[in-house]
Order: structure tokens, then C-alpha cells, then sequence
């Protein structure tokens, strides 16, 4: 062992790998706080000692004769890959020479007794030559997200040749069951082993460490041993410690792990309920999808289930992307927790409410995303992640949740919605404000779970109030955001927009999804990049029947699935696929290139599995739309964010109906999949809230309550009917009906979780003109200083069809005008 550092310090820049994953794995065990992902062959990052931290790029094998060649498996092989076990999250890789020399088979999985990736590995020697060949480990390790800062070492434990690498308190370990000839570190496009063997197909040299840079640990296989071995990755808090976990992972055997890793993927697969019969491939998609969220829930925070186990478009990011996808969204979460339920997995469920309640902010908000622990990523708001919790519980308060109480988390999220709705800074897409018919669905039906909840704890206060408000959003779906004058078809100008956006240019400032304007994020320059909101449809829509708040044979949801089919379908050979909304800029470019902040929006089958659940509810099979998530997966079932939706471009490995560079798997995919598979067996959406359909679908319950607020500031308002003022800290409403010839004070009535009304009778006002206001606030002491007005319309006479007014100053993010109990 040279006693000598690397050259080239710090290294080139580090970037991660393709999110194109063959397989994501891990164990069961409590003892084995490491996940494992492969893709084009190999192993690609390793996450360790939990979901949200990666610890490496890759790791593989390199083929050379010392003369002529050599090979790297990643670029040079052919792949195929297949799941060893259709119950297990077990897999086989196949690389083959292209010119049929040689093959390598590999079997991945990770040790239950330990946090160490194990690779089962046969060398195949095709051709006699073969058998001479100089076989090679190179790993590129990342550790905590990072590639940069790494320090790797060749040292000796326990008398063996074992490479590692550290970075803050984190450590990796590389050894084989079969020696070490030779050993070395380098910094990666400098000193690294792939840049010796490239330059004469032999590796010269041999440096014992790479310290504080972009590093890669590269080792010769003495296969004199044998042409089969197991290569063990370990990790632990020092090189030591890892380099530990491998030997005696190594010494308990393949076999032993094996057999323990397997076994406890049949018992969870056998705990499950057996969906199979309703699926279209024998119920391989089905299973798959039920480990691979089982298998993104991280193990020192029970609950906590990142996105994907990916980095979209990973190769073209590097340090300064250190989330990826393997974060988690509140909203992904519930996907998956309800999809858990679906397939019988009650304690899973019950783990990730009690989590969501432990990352409620104090003001009842939820993170757009977070780390593991909690901690926030992302600063978006965005109120249907505050909503699916809520609807989460409500799924669950009824099955026993060990002792946990949900209620306080439920309540805030209640209070928290009430207050900043309907409008959300960003929709479920995440990119603009506004009121959309996806997250008014999730809202209302939060509160109506809400109102249930309260009711059966006695609580018929918060109940009240939770209704109330929500009858007054369902109320208003159509006038808020359904078109009248769309222009995508000629023969159809009626539906619902993806968002209806406040024109803050128009002084009335009129909430009308007939005028504003979207801004469409990630298009490229000199595209078109604002759009009139009545001429930007998307799929949000469905969410009003899935969840119970229209008939699926509503005129206006059959208006606008008219739309929607036209304008953002695309039929693959694979089976029909939908594009989130019509200009999305996010997914693969048009050359087929990765998405770098621009690009084009592709098909994400999650929104085949939203299209199906509809056809379930208007009486019709889900089973296309089942067969064609299955179909758009990958050869071990795993279901992307975003498949091609055009001609092939196979230069770049662009093909219609398959994968393309964005999150491979996604939670979220595989989570509408299992929905769907277990509403085509109850001959019902799964998702529906029973009280939520019984009170809008069943009963008809409406309203024609008017809520002045300071964020949707009404402008007129129809004398006829309730007029309520609502603000969210106590004071004294002083109001004029004459032009302040007479005035009066009321005191504001505390209508619980922290929401003061007045609330003006049928008829009381028919007198005014208008009606003008302000508030003296009791906490702070002092008036408001500003009044306001609200004119009256005595010309509106069909409640339900109109149009009122709201302020242009009801940005859901901002208030310029003071008002305590809403900081």
C-alpha cells in the first residue's frame, strides 16, 4: 500500500446519476437503516441512516485485458434487469459484453442484521480469453448529499484491504468476500481509478488517500479466488465502524441475509389484502407498489415517506441540489398513507398521521416539504397540504390509533385553512396562486372531515363553523372557477379552469375565472409565458368527484372532461396518458434533453389513475386505465412521474409511453395505482368522504351566505341574502348602512378557532346602498384605520349562478392591511 495522496485535489465538479431506477430496495429491519437504488446496471445512490441522505453516485464494476480495452458496465454493457423475487424487493442485473465475452449476474439487496448493501455477483467468462480478464470496483461516494468535502482512505481492518470514505460524522466502507489485489483513491477526472484505466487499460496506480474532495475508491478483484463473490458497502459513523458492519455482514453469509431480507417481504406482501384478481398483470404492479412505499418510509422518523428515492434528472445537478426528490410532501405522504389503507396496511397509516401531527407548524400550516426530521425545504404554502392530513385522520379516527389523538392536529389545520382560504399561494402543482378546483376539493372536504370529527367529540362549535365554510366554498366552485368564455374549443367554451388567478390589474379586482391571468412557470425563453386563466385547463377537476362534492354527471364536470380529454390526452401504445395542464414547462425538453428549468410537460400516469377513478364513479371500468399504469411501468413495476408523449428519440432513450428523465418511481404514482386496483374492486373510489358526498351529492346542501374576509374583500354584495364579516381576532365591528349618517358597534361573536363574525340576517340591509365598516380590535387597542365598503346589488336574482366581487388585493399570500390573529 503506497503511503501517498492523490493528485488533483479537489476534484472536477461532482453531479449525481440518472433517476432512471431498475430497482429500490432495503430491509425491514429496524438494524438496517440503509436503502439502496439501481439503474442502468448498476447501484446508484445509497441512502443512509435515513431516506433523505444520500451517501453515493454509484457504484460498479470495470472490465479491461490490460491491452485493448476497457469496459465500465454503466456505458459500455448491455442491461437487462428482473426481479428476483416477485414478493421481495429483490433484483437481478444482467450485463452482458456487446461483443458476448463476458457477463456479470447480480443480485442486490441489503443485510437485515446491518446497514450494508450486499451484491451477490457472478463473473461469466464467454470466451476463453475471458477468463484472464481484470475485473475492477469503482464507487463514487456522496456522503450526506454532498460530493464535494469527501475524504476517502485505503486502510487495514482486521488484516483486510478495505476502501473508505468519510464526510461529517458519516462513513462508508468497501470490501469484497474475495482479497483486494490492488487499492486506490483518487479525485474524480484526475487521479481517479476510471482515469488510470482509461488512459492503458491497467491500473498504475495505487494512492492510499483523497482528502476533502470530489473522491472515488477504485479496488482490483483477485479472482483467483473465484469468478463469484459478494461485494459489501457498510456505513457507519466512522470508516472503522462501516468497515465493521461489512466484515461480519460478510461472515454471516450471502445466504443468511438473503433468506432474512426475502423473508420478511413475504410476510408484509402476505399481510396485505390480495388485490390481484382486479389487476392486469396477475398482481405484480399491485405488490410492488406496496413495498415500494412501505420501502420509502424512513426508519428513525416511523411515518415519514419520502417522494421517490430519485433526483430527477440527476446527472446535470450536483451539490447544490442536495434534496432531490427524496424529501417529503405532505401531500405525496397522504397519497401514500390512504394508498396503505387501501391494501390493508393499517399501522402504516396510523405512522404517518401521528408524524404529520409531530411537523404541523405552530399556526396549524404544513412545510410544502421537509427533511425527515422535520425540518422545512421548500417555503411554499400550499392549503391542500394542510387539507390531506385532516382527510387522512378522518380515515382513520375510527380504527384505533394506539393512544394518539389526532384532533389537536386536525383542529389547527382546520383553523390554519379557515383563515387563509380558498385561495392557496401555490396549487398542487406548486407553481401559482389562486383558487383552483383541486385545492377548493381537498379544502372543503378537510372541513367537512373536520365538522365530522368535532361532532362526535361534542364539539358543535367548531363544527358550525367548519361547515358553514364549507358549504359557502362548494357553494362557490362554479363562480370561482369555471369559464363561460373559453377558448380552447370552439364548440365548448364552458369549464373548469386549472386556476383562477386574481387580475390585480383590474380595479374592481372581480374573482372571475373569465378574466386574469397565469403565469406558466419553467417555459423556455421567448415562449409565451402568461396566459388568460379561462384558457389554461388541467385535471384538478376530477378531485370534485373523488372526493364527493359533484356527481360525476354534473354539466359542468362533463363540460369540461370534454375539454380535458381534447386538449391533454395523448393515446400511447401503452394505453391513454394526460398532461397536467395544457403549456406545462416541466418535463424533458423537446429534443428530448433533460429538464434544466425549462422544458415541456409530459404524461404523468398518476393522472390515468385520476381518470380512471372518474370512469369507476360514472359506472364505467377502470380497467383500462389500471392495464395502462401497469403498462407505462418499468420491467420490475416500477411507475414514473412522467412518461414520452411523442415520437421516439431513441439517441436519448426518449420513447413514447416509457419513462423519461423525471422521478423514477414516485410514490405518489405507485399510491393512485393501489387506489385505483382497490375502488375497481368495491365498485367505488376508495378516496370518497362518506359525509362529504352524503351532504353535496346526496342532500344538495347549498348556500347563498356572502363572507366578506380581509383576504377575498367582497366589493358587492346581494342585500337578499346573509352577509357575513369575518376576521380572525376579537374586536367590535363599527358599521354604517346610511353613509355613516347613523352608526352602530357590535361586538364580533367568537365562532371558534380563532374566527370573530357578524353575520347580517336575509333582508336586514335591503335598504342600504352600502354597507361601510371597520373594526376596533380588543387585544391591540386601537381602531383599524381604514374603513371599508361593500356596494350592494339588488339586480342579482339567481344566488347560485352569480358573481360577486372580491378584492384585487386578496393576494393568498400577502396582506398589506393590519389585522391581528393572522401573522
Amino acid at each position: 500500500m503506497e503511503n501517498t495522496e492523490a493528485f488533483g485535489h479537489p476534484g472536477i465538479a461532482p453531479n449525481w446519476t440518472s433517476s432512471a431506477k431498475q430497482g429500490i430496495g432495503t430491509s425491514l429491519s429496524a438494524a438496517s437503516p440503509v436503502w439502496f437504488t439501481l439503474g442502468h446496471g448498476i447501484l446508484n445512490e445509497i441512502y443512509f441512516p435515513s431516506v433523505d441522505t444520500a451517501n453515493t453516485r454509484d457504484a460498479q464494476y470495470l472490465v479491461a485485458d490490460e491491452n485493448s480495452f476497457m469496459h465500465e458496465e454503466k456505458r459500455h454493457m448491455k442491461h437487462s434487469v428482473e426481479c428476483s423475487d416477485p414478493r421481495s424487493l429483490a433484483y437481478r442485473q444482467i450485463n452482458v459484453d456487446p461483443h458476448g465475452r463476458y457477463r456479470f449476474v447480480k443480485e442486490t439487496i441489503s443485510d437485515p442484521d446491518a446497514p450494508v448493501v450486499l451484491v451477490h455477483t457472478r463473473f461469466e467468462a464467454l470466451c476463453p480469453e475471458a477468463d484472464d480478464y481484470r475485473i475492477y470496483t469503482l464507487v463514487a461516494p456522496h456522503i450526506g448529499n454532498q460530493g464535494m468535502g469527501n475524504t476517502a482512505q485505503h486502510i487495514l481492518v482486521d488484516g483486510r484491504d478495505c476502501l473508505i470514505a468519510e464526510r461529517a460524522g458519516k462513513a462508508l466502507a468497501v470490501i469484497a468476500s474475495i482479497p483486494f489485489l490492488k487499492c486506490s483513491c483518487g479525485f474524480v477526472g484526475a487521479s481517479d481509478g476510471w482515469t488510470d484505466l482509461n488512459f492503458n487499460f491497467r491500473m498504475d496506480w495505487e494512492f492510499a488517500s483523497a482528502t476533502d474532495g470530489n473522491v472515488a475508491l477504485m479496488s482490483e478483484l483477485d479472482t483467483r479466488h473465484g469468478h463469484e463473490w459478494v461485494l459489501a458497502i457498510g456505513f457507519g459513523a466512522s470508516g472503522e465502524d462501516a468497515a465493521h458492519a461489512a466484515i461480519k455482514s460478510l461472515a454471516r453469509g450471502w445466504k443468511h441475509a438473503h433468506k432474512r431480507y426475502s423473508s420478511a417481504w413475504h410476510t408484509y406482501c402476505d399481510s396485505l389484502i390480495d388485490l390481484s384478481a382486479l389487476s392486469a398483470d396477475s398482481g405484480r404492479t399491485y405488490y410492488t407498489s406496496a413495498m415500494l412505499i412501505r420501502a420509502h418510509e424512513d426508519r428513525l422518523h416511523p411515518g415519514a415517506i419520502c417522494a421517490s428515492l430519485s433526483i430527477p434528472w440527476g446527472q446535470i445537478h450536483g451539490d447544490q441540489d442536495v434534496g432531490g426528490y427524496h424529501l417529503v410532501w405532505p401531500r405525496d405522504l397522504v397519497q401514500a398513507a390512504t394508498a396503505a389503507l387501501a391494501a390493508g396496511d393499517v399501522e402504516l397509516a396510523v405512522r404517518v398521521v401521528r408524524y404529520l401531527a409531530s411537523i404541523q407548524s405552530d399556526d396549524g400550516g404544513m412545510p410544502q416539504n421537509c427533511w425527515v426530521d422535520g425540518r422545512p425545504h421548500w417555503r411554499g404554502i400550499q392549503l391542500d397540504e394542510v387539507a390531506f392530513p385532516i382527510m387522512l385522520a378522518w380515515h382513520l379516527h375510527n380504527k384505533g390509533l394506539g393512544g394518539f389523538d389526532p384532533w389537536p392536529m386536525v383542529k389547527a389545520g382546520a383553523a390554519y385553512i379557515i383563515k387563509r382560504g380558498p385561495s392557496s399561494p401555490q396549487e398542487r402543482w406548486e407553481e401559482d396562486a389562486g383558487i383552483s378546483p383541486s385545492s377548493l376539493s381537498t379544502l372543503i372536504s378537510a372541513l367537512v372531515c373536520t365538522a365530522d370529527i368535532a361532532a362526535k367529540r361534542g364539539d358543535g362549535q367548531v363544527a358550525k363553523l367548519c361547515l358553514e365554510t364549507a358549504d359557502y366554498w362548494a357553494a362557490n366552485v362554479e363562480r370561482w372557477t369555471y369559464t363561460t368564455c373559453g377558448s380552447l374549443l370552439q364548440d365548448n367554451p364552458e369549464y373548469y379552469v386549472r386556476i383562477s388567478s386574481t387580475n390585480k390589474k383590474k380595479k374592481s379586482g372581480v374573482q372571475d375565472p373569465d378574466i386574469g391571468y397565469v403565469q406558466i412557470k419553467n417555459l423556455p425563453p421567448g415562449e409565451t409565458r402568461r396566459y388568460p386563466s379561462r384558457d389554461v385547463v388541467g385535471g384538478g377537476f376530477l378531485g370534485l368527484v373523488r372526493y364527493g362534492i359533484r356527481r360525476p354527471g354534473d354539466e359542468h364536470i362533463l363540460k369540461t372532461l370534454a375539454v380535458y380529454d381534447r386538449v391533454l390526452k395523448v393515446d400511447t401504445p401503452y394505453g391513454p396518458g394526460w398532461h397536467r395542464y395544457n403549456h406545462d414547462g416541466y418535463g424533458q425538453k423537446t429534443d428530448g434533453d433533460p429538464f434544466d428549468s425549462t422544458g415541456v410537460g409530459r404524461l404523468w400516469p398518476l393522472l390515468t389513475g385520476e381518470r380512471g377513478h372518474f370512469e369507476l364513479a360514472a359506472g364505467h371500468s377502470a380497467y383500462p386505465y389500471i392495464r395502462a399504469m401497469e403498462s407505462f411501468a418499468s420491467t420490475c413495476c416500477l411507475i414514473p412521474e412522467q412518461v414520452w408523449d411523442t415520437a421516439d428519440i431513441p439517441e436519448k432513450h426518449m420513447l413514447i409511453g416509457r419513462p423519461t428523465g423525471s422521478a423514477l418511481p414516485l410514490v405518489w404514482s405507485h399510491a393512485e395505482y393501489i387506489k385505483l386496483v382497490r375502488s375497481a374492486q368495491d365498485g367505488a373510489i376508495f378516496d370518497l368522504i362518506a359525509p362529504v358526498h352524503k351532504r353535496y351529492v346526496n342532500d344538495g346542501v347549498t348556500t347563498g351566505m356572502q363572507v366578506w374576509t380581509f383576504k377575498q374583500r367582497l366589493l358587492e354584495f346581494d342585500p337578499g341574502r346573509p352577509l357575513r364579516i369575518e376576521v380572525y381576532a376579537s374586536g367590535r365591528l363599527h358599521w354604517s348602512a346610511d353613509n355613516w349618517m347613523t352608526s352602530q358597534d357590535t361586538a364580533l361573536s367568537d365562532a371558534s378557532l380563532g374566527v370573530y363574525v357578524h353575520d347580517f340576517g336575509e333582508g336586514q340591509l335591503n335598504h342600504t346602498i352600502a354597507l361601510k365598516f371597520t373594526f376596533y380590535w380588543n387585544h391591540a387597542e386601537h381602531w383599524e384605520g381604514q374603513d371599508f365598503s361593500i356596494a350592494t346589488n339588488k339586480s342579482m336574482t339567481e344566488p347560485q349562478h352569480d358573481r360577486h366581487g372580491l378584492s384585487s388585493e386578496g393576494d393568498p399570500d400577502r396582506t398589506e392591511i393590519f389585522e391581528p390573529g393572522l401573522d
